[in-house]
Parts: structure tokens; C-alpha cells; sequence
């Protein structure tokens, strides 16, 4: 079973970044809570990060065939990008959404996700526990499909 992470723009500054919404853990932190957790129940893991959106969208296609679920937190990209949603819609990987803090107890513009529909689900609110929870709704959706 191989899980792909994917995190969008602004990501790298997790820990200094707005600890108060985000959190002190960085993404190097949430990689390796997630590896624990992962560890010795073959999953694969590969995390990556890009600011940059078509970096996301060309590893979502290359998805397709290589990865059995994506878990997805497109940051700012969550709100704007209907190249995402065209990407994960069009690549037939099973997605789950992740956020840090729940957006939608957030400014207005953050309660709308361009890409909600497209994927099997959104955990949002619990930190680095949204990334933990997002490897075991990605299991849940590879074993029932």
C-alpha cells in the first residue's frame, strides 16, 4: 500500500509560521509522526511539499498508477485552484483533504474548498492529528475499495 502526501504553498514554514493557528511542529515533525504511525503496517509513505500549484498538479497525475490514495493539504490552493480539483478529479486516485486548523472556523474565504468535491473526505481542526487521521481514512478507503 503506498500513500502519497502532498503539501502546497507555505508548508515549509510550518513551526514558525502563525504558531497559534498552525501549530510548533514543523512538516519535518508531521512526516515523521506520520512514518510512525505507518511503520511496520506495509504502508509506503512519500511526503513532498511545493509552493509552486503546477508542481502538485503534475504529481497528482503522476499518481495515477503509482500511488493507491493521495492524502492532500493544498493550503492556500484549497480555495483557488480548479487545477487541483481538475487534477485529482482526472486522476482517479482516491484524495483526502487535510488541514492544520479548521478552516471553516476561520475567515470566510477559507469555509469554501474548490476541491471538496473531488475528494473522499476532509479532516480539518486537529493539527498534526489531521495528518495522522488523514493516513487512516486513506487505509480505510484502499482496504474497502
Amino acid at each position: 500500500m503506498k500513500i502519497l502526501f502532498l503539501n502546497g504553498p507555505n508548508l515549509n514554514l510550518l513551526g514558525t509560521r502563525e504558531p497559534g493557528i498552525y501549530g510548533q511542529q514543523t512538516l519535518a515533525d508531521i512526516e515523521a509522526a506520520v512514518r510512525r504511525r505507518a511503520e511496520g503496517r506495509s504502508i509506503g509513505v512519500d511526503f513532498r511539499q511545493s509552493n509552486h500549484e503546477g508542481d502538485l498538479v503534475t504529481w497528482i497525475q503522476q499518481a495515477r498508477g503509482t500511488a493507491d490514495a493521495i492524502v492532500l493539504n493544498a493550503a492556500a490552493y484549497t480555495h483557488t485552484s480548479v487545477a487541483l480539483r481538475d487534477a485529482i478529479s482526472a486522476s482517479g486516485v482516491p484524495t483526502i483533504e487535510v488541514h492544520l486548523s479548521n478552516i471553516h472556523a476561520r475567515e470566510e474565504f477559507r469555509h469554501r474548498s474548490r476541491i471538496a468535491a473531488v475528494c473522499r473526505g476532509q479532516v480539518a481542526g486537529f493539527g498534526l492529528g489531521s495528518y495522522l487521521l488523514g493516513l487512516e481514512a486513506a487505509v480505510i478507503v484502499i482496504e474497502s475499495s
